[in-house]
């Protein structure tokens, strides 16, 4: 460790070099302060910190000795201050204080969260994580239920027949481990056709229970993550590449050693640090769900499911066609999913009638629905970063990469190892 934090310390030395006369402000004595500064938050909100591997005497001396709130909060604003006079010619160190900003920005309103404030959801989303949700009336989804309900056999309400065709793809709990080992394997093998890891990198699979959440990836350092799949409800077999791509690769997994990877080689303190609430998160969720179509592109997806996962899941194969159609399709559902989360957060609507419209958006049982319900109420606008944040990754990985899988992995690849705003992704 002491060879570790030596290289660190010198790497940040050198960064100091190359701005020194071009700046009254240190940029790495700022971003050693704004890790300080997210470290105590954690102290008053378990959790915020969603991963840490920088020093760990920095970690032991927040929890020992956390400043107020208030102090907190004109620390946040001693550091932005401090980031607003800061000029510098180099374009890398100019984007380094940008996002800088935007990360403490993000932690600021966070304090005053944790105090009990509370804006309208679009509002909260765009302070936390620099995106505004566009969020369009349940009625512009009518178009995809009409699309749902001609895919959908039977008689009798469209919930309850998405339900029923569902429950016939779930996956059974003594085969979940043998599927999410061999979906995984496959991100893994197709990611690194692509990108280059470390030699060390691996991880930990464990199934749990009692989650407000599917999966969780929790990055522990050294290349290293453990993820963890939620079997309270049954999984369904299409939805297995979908976890494994998030979670995995070239999802989170893959994100954490980039953020490690930046933290080493720069010295660039502020990647040490990973909260749930900064603006990366949009990049960090969206670009996870993005990891799926990315790996698998166009029909390799439902082929792979086909020859490999439905046969580990004692599933028909030559059903996987038409799963794939229904699951493209409520897809389409995702923004009515996002607009209840809306409505039920900023009191248009009570517990009730949100349960009732997640069942009808998300052809999901009471006990989905509640689950869904709880994770709005954990994490609030948090749940933006997936499907908004998908699509911000998506337009630009289309516009940079094209239709070349070379190039698309690159645009990728430069969002996993640049320090970038979602405002930098649009054209």
């Amino acid at each position: 460790m002491k060879q570790w934090l030596g290289t660190v310390a010198a790497l940040g030395l050198t960064a100091c070099a190359s701005v020194a006369g071009s700046s009254d402000v240190n940029l790495d004595d700022i971003a050693r302060s704004y890790v300080q500064l997210a470290l105590e938050i954690d102290t008053y909100e378990s959790g915020y910190v969603d991963a840490y591997f920088g020093p760990p005497e920095w970690r032991e001396a927040a929890k020992k000795n956390p400043r107020g709130r208030s102090d907190l909060k004109a620390e946040a604003d001693r550091l932005q201050a401090l980031l607003a006079s800061y000029t510098s010619g180099g374009a890398d160190l100019v984007q380094r204080a940008k996002v800088l900003r935007g990360n403490i920005t993000s932690a600021r309103f966070r304090l005053d969260m944790i105090n009990g404030a509370r804006a309208p959801f679009a509002d909260e989303a765009e302070k936390l994580f620099a995106l505004r949700p566009e969020l369009k009336p349940l009625s512009a989804y009518d178009g995809a239920l009409a699309k749902i309900d001609a895919l959908a056999p039977g008689v009798g309400p469209l919930a309850l027949r998405v339900e029923t065709l569902r429950a016939g793809y779930s996956i059974p709990e003594n085969r979940v481990r043998a599927v999410m080992d061999a979906a995984i394997a496959e991100c893994r093998k197709r990611t690194l056709e692509h990108i280059k890891l470390p030699s060390n990198e691996s991880f930990g699979l464990e199934l749990v229970k009692n989650k407000s959440w599917g999966a969780y990836n929790y990055y522990q350092g050294e290349n290293h993550s453990k993820i963890e799949i939620n079997t309270d409800l049954p999984m369904s077999v299409g939805h297995a590449l979908t976890l494994a791509c998030h979670e995995g690769y070239p999802g989170h997994h893959v994100q954490g050693i980039y953020n490690e990877r930046n933290f080493r080689t720069k010295g660039w303190a502020e990647y040490s640090v990973a909260p749930l609430y900064v603006p990366a998160s949009p990049l960090n969720e969206g670009g996870a769900d993005f990891g799926v179509e990315l790996a698998f592109p166009g029909d390799e997806r439902v082929n792979f499911e086909a020859e490999v996962l439905y046969p580990l899941a004692g599933i028909d194969p030559a059903t996987a066609p038409a799963y794939d159609k229904l699951r493209k399709a409520t897809a389409e559902l995702d923004g009515a999913l996002l607009k209840i989360s809306q409505m039920q957060l900023d009191g248009e609507i009570n517990r009730e009638d949100a349960i009732t419209l997640i069942q009808k958006y998300k052809f999901a049982p009471r006990e989905v629905a509640e689950q869904s319900l709880s994770f709005d109420r954990e994490y609030r606008s948090y749940v933006i970063n997936y499907s908004v944040g998908e699509r911000l990754v998506q337009d630009y990985v289309d516009r940079v990469g094209g239709a070349d899988a070379a190039k698309r992995w690159t645009a990728y690849e430069h969002i996993l190892s640049t320090p970038m705003l979602p405002s930098d992704l649009v054209k």
